[in-house]
C-alpha cells in the first residue's frame, strides 16, 4: 500500500484522491472549502480541511513519508507556487503539480515539482489521437517522436507470427507485449513465433509516424 496526498479538491483533485483511494491507496486529501473536504471524505483515508500554504501545517502532516504529492489548486498560481516550494523543502521526493500554461509549469519545476500536469492539453491530445487514429486505443507519448500504443491488428496481421510479419524491418517498430482478450492473458517480450489473432492488443513502441503507417493498413 502506498501513500498519497491530493491538496486542492476541484474536479481534478476529487478524481484523482478517489481513483487513489479506490486502488487501495492511502490517501489525504487537503482543501480549504470545507464542503470539497466533505464531499471526498469516503473516498479519502483523511479529509482535512487545511491551508496548505503554511509550512509547519504541511510538515504536521508527515508529507516527506508520501510517496507523491499531487498539487491541484486551480487558478491560483501563487498557492501552488508556494506549496511546492514549501514541499519540496520539506522533503517530498514525487511532486505531481497542475499548471494552467506553460510558464506556470516552468515556475513550478523551479520551485521543486518533479512532474508538470496540464489535464486539458493531455485529454485533447488523447481525444484527438482517437479520432484521427481509430485502431489505436491507447498511447502514451513518450517524446515529439515516439508513442508506446496499443492497437488492435490489421486484418493482413491476423493469422501470421511475429516473425513472419518482422515488423522491426518492415515498419521498425518494436512488439513489447501482447494483451490476449480470449483467453484472458498479458504476454511481455512475446516469442517470435506468436501467432496473431484478430482478438488480441499489440502493444507497440515506435515513432509516431511508423505507427501511423501500420494504422493505414486495413
Amino acid at each position: 500500500m502506498k501513500r498519497f496526498a491530493v491538496i486542492g479538491l476541484g474536479n481534478f483533485g476529487f478524481h484523482a484522491a478517489k481513483a487513489l483511494f479506490e486502488d487501495g491507496n492511502e490517501v489525504a486529501a487537503i482543501d480549504t472549502d470545507k464542503a470539497r473536504v466533505q464531499a471526498v471524505d469516503p473516498y479519502a483515508t483523511e479529509a482535512i480541511v487545511m491551508d496548505a500554504t503554511d509550512k509547519e501545517a504541511l510538515k504536521s502532516l508527515g508529507m516527506e513519508e508520501m510517496d507523491a504529492v499531487i498539487v491541484s489548486t486551480g487558478t491560483r498560481i501563487s498557492n501552488s507556487i508556494l506549496i511546492c516550494l514549501y514541499l519540496q523543502e520539506i522533503g517530498v521526493r514525487k511532486i505531481l503539480a497542475k499548471a494552467i500554461d506553460d510558464d506556470h509549469g516552468k515556475i513550478l519545476k523551479r520551485v521543486g515539482a518533479t512532474q508538470i500536469i496540464h489535464p486539458e492539453r493531455d485529454m485533447a491530445l488523447r481525444v484527438s489521437r482517437g479520432l484521427c487514429r481509430p485502431n489505436v486505443l491507447d498511447f502514451i507519448p513518450l517524446s515529439d517522436e515516439y508513442d508506446l500504443v496499443q492497437v488492435g491488428p490489421p486484418r493482413e496481421f491476423i493469422g501470421k507470427s511475429l516473425r513472419d510479419l518482422n515488423l522491426r524491418a518492415k515498419y521498425n517498430v518494436h512488439i513489447i507485449a501482447i494483451k490476449e482478450l480470449v483467453p484472458e492473458n498479458f504476454i511481455l517480450v512475446p516469442p517470435p513465433g506468436f501467432l496473431i489473432k484478430d482478438s488480441d492488443i499489440l502493444i507497440m513502441l515506435g515513432k509516431s509516424e511508423d505507427i501511423s503507417r501500420i494504422k493505414a493498413l486495413k
